[in-house]
């Protein structure tokens, strides 16, 4: 196992005092010769990943082209989402290949969740001291 890497919390809203801070990490998402830098945030709630139209679309991909239809639950019922298979890196891990649920949607954050994001990393949240930190669970070679 490789050793666990620590990140801070993020401040969202500072008006909103400590309901303000988030768990977000910066990864880059990358799809054939394309690739962008997006904050995502964790949520062990969430089944799948979820990504917003517009990163999709920076990616290079066409809505039209994507052909398995992925249905959302909970408070992302209503939007329409499609597959999109993407490598993501998070720092100083290697790139994972990650499945998202990418919704036609502009509202959403980017969301990493238990489909496949939590299957490829350990998680552990440190909610008092406003941090977490990072396992991959892809094994050292």
């Amino acid at each position: 196992m490789s050793q666990a890497k620590r990140f801070a919390f993020t401040t969202i809203d500072p008006s909103l005092g400590d309901t303000s801070f988030r768990p977000m990490l910066s990864v880059r998402l990358a799809r054939r010769d394309q690739s962008v830098v997006a904050d995502g945030l964790l949520d062990s709630g969430s089944m799948v990943n979820v990504m917003p139209y517009r990163l999709g679309l920076a990616l290079g991909a066409s809505w039209e082209q994507q052909q398995v239809v992925v249905h959302l639950a909970g408070n992302l019922a209503n939007l329409e989402a499609r597959a999109l298979l993407v490598s993501a890196t998070v720092e100083p891990f290697a790139p994972v290949l990650q499945a998202f649920a990418w919704t036609k949607s502009t509202d959403v954050p980017l969301i990493l969740g238990q489909v496949n994001f939590f299957q490829a990393f350990d998680v552990c949240f440190f909610r008092s001291e406003l941090a977490f930190e990072i396992r991959s669970k892809q094994v050292a070679q």
